[in-house]
């Protein structure tokens, strides 16, 4: 991929919100699985089904971990065409003026995200973005190269104490059969004060892991994603030798995170872990790649998508919302019950929802009202 200059002006481009509609459409077919259970998620059967390991196989090529690392790429690429707007509206301000709006977006973002996880779901993602916005945006003026060399050294230090984690012995056993799978979701479907106190010691494992692993690695994957835009590889895609090395990577990586899940063992589990992670940034540039292709960059291509992208913020909230309501108010008996099938068909519904929602949203309105708000908020602080 060589570098190349970035479009001198920057605008809206169809092509990021048609990805960011992918990301945000993704998110809630792994985040569906914690909608109940927010922190241990789904209760596997300790002998599983075969459809539940069809999909488990399935998730792990396609889905797990693969918006996670797309949404905080187009991340980064929003945070760097934020910053170049500012540096030509604001000719004649200071440095530590432009640079103030962009910090105050990523403030607001954290703020966002801890009453998202405290009162609403704490699977949230949007704290980590923020507290990793600030970290990438030290670097927003490095070139390409030199953001690539950033991104390789963020990533790797965030998976050694992922790795060490992941390697902690676990003394519950969680499954659908167990006294400890009925005695979470007994906590879970409570009162909403008891779900208060998980969602508050939740989030305070989450503040201290944050700044060890998370940070890093979301940092790293929004530094990529600036380099990828300086690259304009969010306009043309990916060349043919990148992009058949990350379907090689995805393939094999994939492969092995399959195998070794599936390995009842849980040191090799845990190794699957960590496979996730590499395969899962493969998979996601090629859907990048796909995307950038097939809507090449005009409005009246994959516009749906492009719809859900707009309303990204919003619509991440909103399924937060409706997951919470449906699993632990709504039906909460359905934990019990839901296979992967069960969980995927809800995720497939839902995002089909979400499509036309957003679609007849954007036919009244301009903005999504998180959007908005956030907009209002910035503004009034920077």
């Amino acid at each position: 991929m060589d570098e190349q200059t970035a479009p001198s002006k920057p605008i809206r481009l169809a092509n990021l919100d048609a990805i960011r509609g992918l990301g945000v459409l993704g998110i809630f077919f792994l985040n569906i699985y914690f909608m109940g259970n927010s922190f241990f998620g789904y209760a596997p059967h300790e002998v599983q089904p075969s459809s539940d390991i069809g999909i488990l196989i399935f998730s792990n090529f396609f889905l797990e971990g693969r918006f996670f690392s797309l949404f905080a790429m187009i991340f980064g690429v929003g945070m760097l065409i934020q910053y170049q707007r500012q540096q030509m509206e604001m000719d004649t301000a200071t440095t530590t003026q432009k640079n103030k709006h962009i910090k105050s977006r990523q403030y607001w973002l954290i703020a966002f995200g801890v009453i998202h996880a405290i009162f609403i779901f704490p699977g949230d993602i949007l704290l980590s973005y923020g507290v990793a916005g600030l970290l990438a945006f030290r670097y927003i003026t490095l070139s390409a190269d030199e953001q690539i060399s950033k991104a390789k050294w963020f990533i790797f230090l965030s998976l050694i104490p992922i790795a060490l984690i992941s390697l902690m012995p676990d003394d519950q056993v969680y499954s659908r059969e167990s006294a400890f799978f009925t005695e979470q979701l007994s906590a879970w479907t409570g009162s909403y004060s008891q779900q208060l106190k998980l969602h508050l010691s939740l989030f305070a494992y989450m503040l201290a892991v944050i700044p060890l692993t998370l940070m890093w690695y979301i940092a790293g994957l929004m530094l990529l994603g600036m380099a990828l835009y300086k690259r304009n590889i969010f306009i043309d895609g990916l060349d043919n030798k990148t992009l058949w090395q990350c379907v090689f990577w995805a393939v094999v990586l994939s492969s092995l995170d399959s195998l070794l899940s599936l390995s009842g063992n849980p040191m090799w589990e845990a190794i699957s872990d960590l496979l996730l992670w590499f395969s899962a940034l493969a998979t996601a540039l090629i859907y990048i790649h796909i995307i950038v292709k097939l809507c090449k960059n005009t409005p009246h291509r994959l516009t749906l998508l492009q719809n859900v992208g707009k309303l990204a913020f919003s619509l991440y909230i909103l399924q937060s919302i409706v997951g919470i309501l449906l699993l632990r108010y709504i039906a909460p008996e359905w934990l019990y019950s839901l296979d992967r099938t069960g969980y995927l068909s809800i995720a497939i519904i839902y995002s089909l929802l979400q499509l036309v929602l957003a679609d007849v949203y954007l036919r009244i309105f301009n903005q999504g009202p998180l959007e908005k708000l956030w907009r209002m908020l910035v503004s009034r602080t920077s």
